[in-house]
């Protein structure tokens, strides 16, 4: 049997343990660095924004060759694996030398390892599954890697009053090791690189991957990347928010509550991208991401309310739609609009970059608004942007779903409609 071509029980057993151990990884200390720098070593909200904007402006202008990269290279388990330990070792960086430009540098190196972790985790799972799967995989993927996250925040929320931040480092190294060991156990044959940068391979002839200009000359996918954009500004610093609001106000508590939050909104996830996962193919793709964009700007009104941390913990389960439902989907989509063009993970990146704006533009944005005029108005800002967002995307995106897109077609020129993985390889032209 040729390599890559049917999806083995022990490759989809290996990726839904790599999913959960690498929910400590792929984003490194997220808030906690925050907390670590703000509470450890005194640090203002303004020196810490500044240090990772390095990292922020790496990620943005990062994605689209990264994702051309992973498109290219084959041996994507050795990528995957250096990337989890680069992530790491960024991370520790931060603990070994709490000085602005070592944490700079750290953000720049974590950001580069973070988009590749990602991004090669996602076409490992195409690769294996072929397209007519990706909805369900991916959404496993989001909902495993979901409920490793909360795990490991309620062992911090355990531990933290006991042995402090420390135990989040401790974690992490931990996490880190099991990625790396689950990385290797997926099957090297069971890998399609072909089918994993977007190429079909059940057709009568190979297929060779399209001009660049397939993803220029996509509307849909610039609609989508715009929509996006607006998103993530108004999600980007809202978890952030949250966590300074809380710090400020109880010190002592800041990262109990901060993990209490997330643990609050990890659950929320896991149904969410089950369910979106489940329900993409029969409801729609647009329906769903819509309904992402209103449970953000509900969050962020709730947010605005107040700021009983009772009250902070419960809005913060509406962080598990909107994210829940773009972990989930956000590949899918990529997928259906990129069929048959053979940039898959370019496409990925160039979408992402898009994205990261919107997310880089968040929290200056909102930054400045707490300085000028509170937290509640910086939060009633960023839900009035993700109200603004689900409404340009109900009148502009159009659904890409088999089946539910229009009959005239695929949405570029080049690309094919998307076929069922028959798992076979082409009979050779005579």
């Amino acid at each position: 049997m040729e390599p890559g071509l049917q999806p083995s029980r022990r490759a989809e057993r290996a990726l839904d343990i790599l999913n959960f151990v690498l929910a400590d990884v792929r984003y490194g200390l997220g808030p906690y660095a925050s907390i670590y720098l703000l509470t450890e070593h005194g640090w203002n909200q303004a020196a810490i924004a500044f240090a990772f904007s390095f990292g922020s402006v790496t990620g943005l202008v990062s994605q689209a060759p990264i994702g051309a990269m992973i498109d290219a290279v084959r041996a994507k388990r050795a990528l995957l694996a250096g990337a989890v330990m680069v992530v790491t070792a960024a991370c520790f960086l931060i603990v070994l030398a709490p000085y602005f430009w070592s944490v700079a540098l750290a953000g720049v190196i974590g950001a580069l390892a973070g988009s590749t972790v990602g991004m090669a985790m996602t076409a490992v799972s195409l690769g294996i599954v072929g397209p007519a799967a990706l909805a369900r995989r991916a959404a496993r993927n989001e909902a495993l890697f979901h409920a490793g996250n909360a795990a490991v925040n309620l062992v911090i929320l355990a531990a933290a009053p006991l042995l402090g931040i420390v135990v989040v480092f401790w974690g992490l190294a931990t996490a880190a090791s099991a990625s790396v060991v689950a990385v290797m156990a997926v099957p090297a044959r069971a890998i399609n690189h072909d089918v994993a940068r977007g190429l079909l391979r059940d057709t009568a002839q190979p297929d060779r991957p399209s001009g660049w200009n397939t993803l220029l000359t996509n509307r849909p996918l610039l609609v989508f990347a715009g929509c996006g954009a607006l998103f993530h500004m108004a999600n980007g610093s809202m978890l952030g928010l949250v966590v300074q609001r809380l710090a400020l106000a109880d010190p002592a508590h800041s990262v109990a509550l901060a993990a209490a939050c997330m643990i609050a909104a990890q659950l929320v996830m896991i149904a969410t991208a089950t369910l979106a996962g489940a329900r993409a193919d029969s409801w729609g793709r647009k329906p769903i991401f819509t309904m992402a964009f209103l449970a953000l700007a509900v969050r962020g009104a709730l947010h605005a309310l107040s700021s009983n941390p009772a009250w902070t913990v419960t809005a913060q389960l509406l962080d598990g739609v909107g994210v829940g439902v773009f972990g989930a989907l956000f590949p899918v989509v990529i997928a259906d609009l990129t069929c048959g063009s053979g940039h898959f993970n370019a496409a990925q990146g160039a979408v992402g970059t898009i994205h990261s704006i919107g997310g880089i533009l968040s929290g200056p944005l909102a930054g400045l608004i707490v300085v000028w005029a509170g937290y509640d108005a910086a939060f009633a800002a960023m839900a009035a942007i993700a109200a603004a967002g689900a409404i340009l995307f109900w009148l502009a995106m159009p659904e890409t779903g088999p089946g539910l897109r229009r009959a005239s077609g695929p949405w570029h020129g080049r690309a094919r409609r998307a076929r069922p993985f028959s798992g076979r390889r082409p009979a050779p032209p005579r």
